[in-house]
């Protein structure tokens, strides 16, 4: 069993609450806008994807889509996706090549955790947990991966956005 802590969207904000909700996970996964490389240290992302407003010290790090093996389960992760009914240009043959388990973007920073029964997929957007954007409450999603299997899938309110 594997737990997890997804976030994206932070923007170079980094609210002390998010760790405390991080204790307990065995990885950091990051689906862009980090917003600076200070937040992926502080967060010891284990991994991640740039966003569109992320520099190019984070984008020498972070690539810009990203598969993996996590235990038994494909993950594919890009900050600009979609999602089921409205994928991103391109992301929808990526999905189809790639057969992930697991999809998740960022960007929107708008909360989804929905299948994609097409592609025997699902998709997580784990919304925005920083301050910038149009979002009321941000938020994390916490998850175990055991096997090809995803359990315990929570999401994690921070509560409201502050006006900068």
């Amino acid at each position: 069993m594997t737990r997890i802590g997804l976030l994206s969207d932070t923007h170079g904000y980094l609210d002390p609450v998010i760790l405390s909700h991080l204790k307990g996970c065995d990885e950091v996964w990051h689906a862009g806008d980090f917003g600076s490389l200070e937040v992926a240290e502080r967060l010891k992302t284990a991994r991640g994807v740039y966003g569109n407003i992320d520099g190019q010290d984070i984008r020498a790090v972070y690539p810009e889509k990203l598969q993996w093996t996590c235990e038994e389960l494909r993950v594919f992760m890009i900050h600009i996706g979609g999602y089921p009914g409205r994928y991103a240009p391109g992301v929808k043959i990526a999905l189809q090549r790639h057969k992930p388990g697991l999809f998740i973007s960022g960007h929107s920073h708008i909360l989804k955790i929905m299948p994609d029964a097409t592609l025997n997929c699902l998709h997580i957007n784990p919304g925005a947990a920083g301050n910038q954007g149009w979002h009321k409450v941000r938020t994390l999603v916490r998850f175990i991966v055991d096997g090809a299997k995803i359990k315990d899938c929570e999401v994690i309110e921070l509560g409201q956005r502050s006006a900068l």
